[in-house]
């Protein structure tokens, strides 16, 4: 079966998929296995039979596995930054309800979606220092520090360096998400929500600024 034969059997709706778009296929076919066994635990070829697509037809679109990787990572951080930006534009810009709101979204997101979250932050270092995968992230942070900007503009402090305080927060967000998703949280602290926890944490760093 050729690639062009293998995106007319996609247009025709195998597997669900309906537009032809043996790329997007292939991504949702990785995701649903680093869900299953983690970004270690499948080949390029175990993407393709889940897609239900031949082992030639991915070339056109990933040189590798880890090509095929890169592309989940770096839509893995756009996810995360279109959640944690909308769950902030649900408060005024500055506020620090914006704040934490974006942060229980970055718990959320975790939550979600553990093993895609652990991909991203490190567990294959080859794929994370790639540098469209870093660019990708650091487009993600961003949205944090432009919340705290406008949170120190709100407090007239608009000339200030927002990383010292954005590196707090994302640490403190970062490390409870970690946590909750890999059990320490659960046995430390079984009757706290991981999401009180960013709440509380937050609002005493904010408070300090």
């Amino acid at each position: 079966m050729t690639v062009q034969q293998d995106e007319a059997t996609l247009t025709k709706g195998r597997r669900g998929y309906h537009h032809g778009n043996l790329r997007e296929a292939l991504l949702h076919a990785a995701e649903a296995l680093i869900a299953e066994s983690g970004p270690d635990g499948f080949t390029l070829a175990d993407a393709c039979r889940k897609a239900g697509v031949s082992t030639a037809a991915p070339y056109r679109h990933f040189e590798d596995r880890n090509a095929l990787l890169e592309a989940v990572c770096m839509r893995a951080f756009d996810a995360l930054a279109d959640a944690t930006g909308s769950a902030k534009s649900q408060f005024p810009a500055g506020s620090i309800e914006s704040i934490l709101a974006g942060g229980r979204a970055y718990l959320a997101f975790a939550q979600a979606d553990p093993a895609r979250f652990r991909l991203m932050f490190g567990r294959q270092p080859d794929i994370k220092s790639r540098p469209l995968v870093e660019a990708t992230g650091v487009a993600c942070f961003q949205n944090l520090l432009d919340s705290v900007s406008a949170f120190l503009a709100e407090r007239g402090q608009a000339e200030a360096n927002p990383m010292p305080l954005a590196l707090r927060l994302w640490s403190l967000v970062h490390g409870v998400a970690s946590l909750a998703i890999d059990g320490p949280m659960e046995i430390m602290a079984p009757d706290k929500d991981p999401a009180e926890i960013i709440d509380e944490a937050g609002r005493a760093i904010l408070a300090a600024a």
